[in-house]
């Protein structure tokens, strides 16, 4: 999930095939820009912590003893 942090998702607008000047083009591209803000969908709540137990539970079913370090992660 780390290499989707750096990820601009932002489109890049431009005005084409109209007859407004650049400064009514560019007013329409900032007025865009800014619905696009003021209706971004609120952020994602944080994965809640893992439950010890049910780590416990994983480590002991494959035989890992349960306060040695994991491969797989620090969870």
């Amino acid at each position: 999930m780390d290499s989707v942090a750096g990820v601009n998702r932002r489109p890049q607008l431009r005005l084409e095939g109209s007859s407004a000047s650049p400064e009514e083009a560019a007013a329409v591209i900032a007025a865009v820009e800014q619905f696009l803000r003021d209706t971004l969908p609120p952020p994602a709540p944080p994965d809640p912590a893992p439950n010890p137990w049910l780590r416990a539970a994983r480590l002991e079913a494959v035989g890992h003893p349960l306060d040695a370090p994991v491969p797989w992660g620090p969870w």
